[in-house]
């Protein structure tokens, strides 16, 4: 199984991208938004490697980060969906994007992913839905995060474990913030004020 590779950037493309390791050149498959980070040809570079093995092929999927290659796994978990999908949803959309699309049950936002008609979306949703961590799901939710969004995330995660729902957990914190100082509030601080109103 191969981890990673790392070597010099022989070429490019938004779909691919080959790598020179000690003189083998390997051939890995990208989502755009890896090509996107790419350094130029002739440049040392590291890609995080899906080793897909079949009994008719064994292609290589490449990816500049590890949420890339989490989400990547994620996708190919849900029916339905193979390797070529699964990069192209992340072609399509960002994994922040995606996250946040199957946590809202965003039909509409999936489907515009090309190879993504509205069965599928609905099914990456029923199945993929409860895979996301509650934090990744806040943060989806929150975009991205201040020093205070943490903390506010973490307040709602802490409501959370007290059993309350995300979304009253959620409601709760942002009712108790709205047109306050609080810019000096620790989460610990939320928490309390907000159970104590």
């Amino acid at each position: 199984m191969i981890a990673y590779l790392k070597g010099t950037l022989e070429e490019k493309h938004p779909t691919s991208a080959i790598i020179d390791v000690a003189g083998v050149g390997y051939e890995l498959l990208i989502p755009l938004s890896s090509f996107e980070k790419l350094p130029s040809t002739g440049s040392q570079c590291k890609l995080l490697v899906y080793d897909c093995v079949r009994e008719d092929s064994h292609q290589l999927f490449g990816f500049f980060t590890n949420q890339e290659l989490e989400m990547f796994s994620m996708l190919l978990s849900a029916s339905g969906i193979g390797p070529k999908t699964a990069l192209a949803c992340l072609s399509g959309l960002s994994v922040r994007d995606i996250k946040t699309a199957l946590v809202n049950g965003d039909v509409k936002r999936l489907n515009s992913i090309s190879g993504v008609g509205k069965k599928l979306a609905e099914r990456m949703i029923v199945e993929l839905k409860d895979k996301i961590s509650q934090s990744d799901a806040l943060e989806a939710i929150a975009g991205p995060a201040s020093n205070m969004d943490m903390r506010m995330r973490d307040a709602i995660l802490a409501l959370v474990a007290l059993g309350y729902k995300q979304e009253t957990a959620r409601k709760m914190v942002l009712d108790l913030v709205a047109g306050k100082d609080h810019s000096t509030w620790t989460a610990d601080e939320i928490v309390r004020k907000s159970l104590a109103t």
